[in-house]
């Protein structure tokens, strides 16, 4: 829930209603309330301009996850999954674009403007298997490029996760995240 509300907003409205109230204790020479809207309602409406300058918004799911993908993720999920998940959808700040140094890592973000943008996630089930799907806009990276890296991938993001690619229409690169759990030993 935190995650999805921008500290940059809440800096703005706290900011700008103590300086509000601020002003208005200065016109009307109430002198605790006049401190209260200077020292603390300046900086943080300050504050919240620069946050909302490097805020990253959360990338949408792209549907609603069901409720057997929900347990399969509780099930099957790597630490790498969750905290892909978590990470781009949730505001972020001073970042340029979602997963942009993993990007710059994999080879597929030569420059600033060449960089895919992430468009949206889904989780699915693959064969039985817990996946996230990141769903990327990529103009100027064409797919053959992106399946050029798939094992590169399927090591960064390892372990127990496989790489799978798909372009569902042009310009438009899915890279599904599988989970591959570890078999649990039979016992004798």
């Amino acid at each position: 829930m935190l995650r999805r509300i921008s500290l940059a907003l809440v800096g703005l409205v706290v900011g700008g209603v103590l300086t509000i109230v601020g002003f208005a204790a200065y016109f009307l020479n109430y002198s605790t309330l006049n401190l209260i809207g200077f020292f603390y309602g300046i900086p943080l409406l300050l504050g919240g301009l620069a946050l909302k300058a490097s805020e990253l918004e959360p990338v949408p799911l792209m549907e609603p996850t069901p409720p057997a993908v929900l347990d399969l993720r509780q099930a099957q999920a790597t630490p790498t999954q969750t905290q892909i998940l978590k990470d781009v959808t949730r505001f972020r700040y001073g970042q340029q674009a979602h997963l942009d140094i993993s990007l710059g890592h994999l080879g597929l973000s030569p420059t600033d403007d060449e960089r895919p943008i992430l468009r949206g996630v889904r989780e699915t089930e693959v064969d039985g298997a817990y996946t996230l799907v990141l769903n990327f806009e990529s103009l100027l990276v064409p797919f053959e490029t992106w399946k050029t890296k798939q094992e590169k991938m399927t090591t960064f993001f390892g372990p127990n996760v496989k790489v799978k690619l798909d372009s569902p229409e042009p310009d438009r690169v899915e890279v599904a995240l599988i989970a591959t759990p570890e078999p649990t030993p039979e016992k004798v």
